[in-house]
């Protein structure tokens, strides 16, 4: 203060303000640097970290903060999980953003972004565990320039939060940058090393990587460009650039700030992007680390509050931090392993994706598996240990993922389902890997039973090799890799689509808009109107605008070409929602007779795709007529509409707590994905069935309004879904006007397919299939119309078949052996056809129920007539032969369970006969053999008395040392039951 009153009395005008701004700059500066001397390393903890990092781009740089994703990707099949923060922001980087949703506005943001990186080319899971860094679920802190900043405001922003705001010493840092790379003709960033160094940052510090190291791509394909990484030396007072990227545990990047300006295209040349971004992440984990001055992030308070907890649950020492080849390093790798797991199964189950067989839920399947290996063999925890750690995960991570609270129940008891289920396969396949083992000795581990251990036992193959590594043993690699290899090949063939999509890239939507090609109107897909009871879809007239050919935009296509079709308007409705896109046909104007096939038609960036083979000349200019497959459609706007009375009825049925997880719009059937604790109840299934008739019946008006999407969220009983909506936004209500909606008593969702007008015109919607793809995740699958009708009657049909059973078992006791086993057998035929045949499943269920009491009656009946039967026959040939040695005989009999059950009475009346006895079928010549010998008969096993005698029927047979049976076949036993006896006197 004093030297700024000697300023502002020193007369001067000009000099003493810029003197005054420069001086109160520097005292800002010092107390900056002051307040975070004074915290630097003093073990900020991880929520205040995170906040830290939000306040400084929100509060300071303007960027907007925008939530965490969920882990499981929004639309892009090309990902397991989320694994990276742009993961959301790719339409935005790619061009294919809605012109109408929020996302499109978006010039600066930044978040905490749940990341998965266990599967695909991102795979962390297998290192979890052997150091202190890795992990499958982390947090990346995020900032993104969407057009607007670029190299220069990036670096600066970092470098002032890690330095002046988190107080981490610049003497700690080191930065890279791209060093260039001849092969691809790029030149080293010389922008970004100059900017670090009127940085402050000394040139010694300012390091070249090469492409490996410093330059970013999404894919084989799509924006790419140079980075700059920051890197902090754990030691201090040293040179450390030597060990810069050199993989160390002591110098560490915490920070990747990506200058997105090329696009990689298929040919692998680089092209400029038309606008410039930057993508910078920064895991949450290394940093809470760095400043609470921890090595390993498991040393941080993310994770010790999980330490202590699996500390007390399991049977062996507290945590010690262990690791490589250090005693008990086992140990302490186990509860790294099992810390990082749970928070990644918590993340994962409170965010839909669930253990399961396929795609993403395949890998969370592994990771439990995993993880309870490790509580149960290494920490020696009791069954439940693992699931009872969830309320720990949701104290550590539930502030910023509130869901984690919500569901912690449901993730438990998910949990603890699969678990009982691998532990009950992990005893049998430890006891499988023992025997293995000792038979093969030192040798390598058979393949194909490590094979058999991953397809029939559920084992991860990573979880086989950590078993074996453990015995010091190790898998035949090449032979699993060639099965591996093989089942993968085979998949592949299976999955493979031969007319893959033309999707616009990111320079042809750019070069669309150069060309100042307007967005597609498609607005025409919803002006369809009631006719006389028929709906009416009026065809459309439009002109080419552009054609793309799969890489670039071209005048003309020629026949027999595949392309892209972009028109100034359309009728045609783009696949999104879970709604099937449109089929028909194009035809060009002067050329009538030839239909231009519309194979998909997808929407990129605004414009609306038609992909079309040619069978003529197309050019841009040209004027066509776009005609609907109107059943096609109609199909589409039936199940649509359907899908919403069926979430509604579910919701009045099962309460709010049903959250929609997906679905599937096609012409022929609908699916539907939805969270619920256990399987549908029949009484359920009626009340749902009920529920969505009385909808139909009643013919509701179906309305649609578009809607500013801050007004529609304060509609009550709207359902949404993890989308980003378009602004203003589609809303679809039955029954009431949008307009009017207040008490939330329909259905009223936020929806972009087509519907129908009436609810009448669905017919029927019968529930055909229900179960529970995974704990806590049910998938419905229903028909409409007259598939629905024609279920109903095959109900009905079904229902009078196993009545007429029924009936015809109640009238007709005692019955024979031969009328139980027809009964047997038709019973089993009706069950058959109500497992398979496409009916009400309320109805299935109770049919089921009913079948099942029914065939355990008949099966019970068939037992005690074959028990009856063998006593008569028993008592018969002990009444004709006596008790003998050796008691082998013809019986007349055409079941083999009798025969079986005939030689047991005869041994258990005589038990120290060998007993053989041949049933033969004169009507087909096949011949049942059974047998049984005494205990105490070493030298006549039963299974080589019974092999020897088929194969001389020319058969097989099987057993053990004590009882066997068999079949052949022969015109005339008489010669078989000698050699029976030859072959028992040899032996004696």
């Amino acid at each position: 203060p004093v030297v700024l009153e000697a300023v502002r009395g020193s007369g001067s005008t000009w000099f003493g303000v810029a003197v005054i701004q420069m001086m109160r700059l520097l005292l800002r500066r010092l107390r900056r640097l002051s307040a975070a001397s004074g915290r630097s390393f003093s073990g900020l903890p991880a929520a205040q970290v995170r906040r830290t990092f939000l306040d400084f781009f929100r509060d300071q740089h303007q960027h907007l903060l925008v939530p965490s994703a969920p882990v499981r990707p929004r639309g892009d099949p090309s990902l397991l999980f989320v694994n990276a923060g742009m993961n959301q922001f790719k339409p935005v980087l790619l061009g294919t953003v809605d012109p109408r949703s929020q996302m499109a506005l978006w010039r600066r943001v930044a978040n905490s972004q749940r990341c998965v990186r266990a599967g695909g080319k991102h795979n962390d899971l297998e290192d979890v565990g052997r150091d202190g860094t890795h992990h499958t679920f982390f947090e990346m802190l995020g900032s993104w320039s969407f057009g607007d900043y670029f190299k220069e405001e990036a670096c600066r922003m970092a470098w002032s939060l890690l330095t002046e705001h988190y107080g981490i010493p610049a003497d700690r840092l080191y930065v890279s940058y791209f060093g260039g790379d001849a092969s691809s003709g790029l030149s080293a960033d010389q922008e970004t090393r100059d900017i670090w160094l009127h940085l402050g940052v000394p040139a010694s510090r300012v390091l070249p990587f090469g492409l490996k190291d410093n330059f970013w791509e999404m894919g084989d394909t799509g924006p790419c460009g140079p980075c700059t990484e920051i890197h902090y030396d754990h030691v201090g007072g040293r040179n450390a650039a030597a060990l810069v990227n050199a993989g160390g545990a002591e110098v560490v990047e915490i920070w990747n700030l990506v200058f997105i300006q090329y696009n990689r295209e298929a040919d692998h040349s680089l092209r400029l992007l038309p606008q410039f971004s930057v993508d910078t992440g920064m895991g949450l984990e290394r940093l809470v680390g760095v400043l609470q001055g921890k090595r390993s992030n498991y040393d941080t308070d993310l994770f010790t509050p999980l330490l202590d907890a699996i500390h007390q649950r399991s049977r062996v020492g507290p945590y010690g931090g262990r690791m490589g080849a250090a005693p008990d390093a086992q140990v302490d790798r186990a509860y790294r392993v099992v810390a990082d797991h749970i928070r990644t199964l918590a993340v994962c189950i409170a965010d839909g994706v669930h253990p399961g067989m396929s795609g993403s839920e395949l890998v969370l399947r592994r990771i439990l598996r995993r993880a309870v290996r490790f509580c149960a063999e290494v920490l020696q925890a009791p069954p439940g240990s693992l699931a009872s750690l969830v309320p720990t995960v949701a104290q550590t991570l539930g502030d910023t993922y509130p869901e984690l609270f919500r569901e912690a129940d449901r993730i438990a008891d998910i949990i603890n389902e699969n678990e009982g289920h691998f532990l009950s396969s992990l005893q049998r396949g430890s006891r499988l890997i023992q025997r293995t083992c000792l038979r093969t000795g030192s040798g390598p581990f058979p393949a194909a039973v490590a094979w058999s251990l991953h397809r029939a036992l559920g084992f991860p193959l990573d979880l086989v090799d950590l078993m074996l590594e453990e015995r010091g043993i190790q898998v035949d690699r090449q032979e699993l890799d060639r099965l591996v290899s093989h089942e993968q090949k085979m998949r592949a063939e299976q999955q493979a689509d031969s007319q893959p999509r033309l999707l616009l890239d990111v320079l042809s939507l750019a070069a669309l808009q150069r060309a100042g090609v307007p967005h597609t109107d498609d607005g025409l897909k919803y002006r369809y109107h009631l006719e006389n009871g028929r709906y009416v879809f009026p065809a459309c007239q439009a002109t080419v605008l552009a054609l793309y050919d799969g890489r670039v935009l071209v005048p003309e296509v020629g026949p027999g070409r595949r392309c892209g079709v972009i028109l100034d308007r359309t009728c045609f409705y783009s696949e999104q929602g879970g709604q099937s896109h449109d089929r028909g046909y194009l035809m060009r104007d002067g050329l009538q007779e030839v239909l231009f096939s519309v194979e998909a038609v997808n929407r990129a960036g605004g414009y609306v795709v038609h992909q079309v083979t040619v069978p003529d000349h197309l050019r841009t200019g040209d004027q066509v007529e776009l005609h609907l497959d109107q059943a096609h459609r109609l199909s589409c706007m039936v199940k649509h509409t359907a899908t919403h009375i069926l979430n509604f009825a579910l919701r009045s049925v099962l309460g709010r707590s049903v959250q929609q997880r997906g679905s599937h719009i096609s012409a022929d059937r609908l699916r539907f994905d939805f969270s619920v604790k256990g399987p549908l109840s029949s009484a359920q299934l009626q009340q749902v069935d009920r529920c969505i008739r009385d909808v139909i019946s009643a013919n509701q008006d179906v309305h649609t309004l578009e809607v500013p999407l801050r007004l529609a969220g304060a509609i009550q009983g709207l359902r949404t879904v993890d989308e980003v909506y378009p602004d203003p936004v589609r809303v679809v209500s039955l029954g009431v006007p949008v307009s009017e909606l207040l008490d939330g008593g329909t259905s009223v969702e936020l929806c972009c397919g087509t519907h129908l007008l009436q609810t009448g015109s669905i017919q029927d919607l019968v529930i055909v299939s229900e179960k529970q793809q995974v704990k806590g995740i049910s998938r419905i699958v229903a028909v409409t119309g007259q598939d629905a009708v024609q279920a109903r009657d095959m109900g009905r049909a079904l229902t009078q078949e196993v009545d007429s059973l029924s009936a015809r078992l109640s009238g007709s006791s005692p019955f024979s052996l031969g009328s139980a086993l027809q009964f047997s057998k038709e019973a089993g035929a009706l069950s058959d056809a109500v497992d398979n045949m496409p009916v009400p499943q309320w109805q299935r269920r109770e049919l089921q129920v009913r079948l099942r009491a029914t065939l355990r009656s008949i099966s019970t009946a068939i037992r005690k007539l074959e028990a009856r039967q063998a006593a008569e026959r028993a008592a018969l040939l002990l009444r004709r032969r006596g008790q003998t040695e050796l008691l082998v005989d013809a019986v007349e009999t055409d079941s083999p369970s009798v025969l079986m059950k005939t030689v047991n009475q005869l041994s258990a009346a005589a038990p120290l006969s060998h007993v053989m006895l041949l049933a033969h079928q004169r009507h087909s010549g096949k011949v049942f053999c059974a047998c049984q010998v005494p205990k105490d008969s070493p030298a006549l096993a039963a299974s080589d008395w019974a092999v020897a005698v088929c194969r001389r029927l020319g058969g097989n047979a099987g057993g053990s040392a004590l009882v066997a049976k068999g079949t052949g076949s022969s015109s005339d036993i008489t010669e078989a039951l000698r050699f029976a006896k030859d072959f028992a006197l040899k032996k004696e």
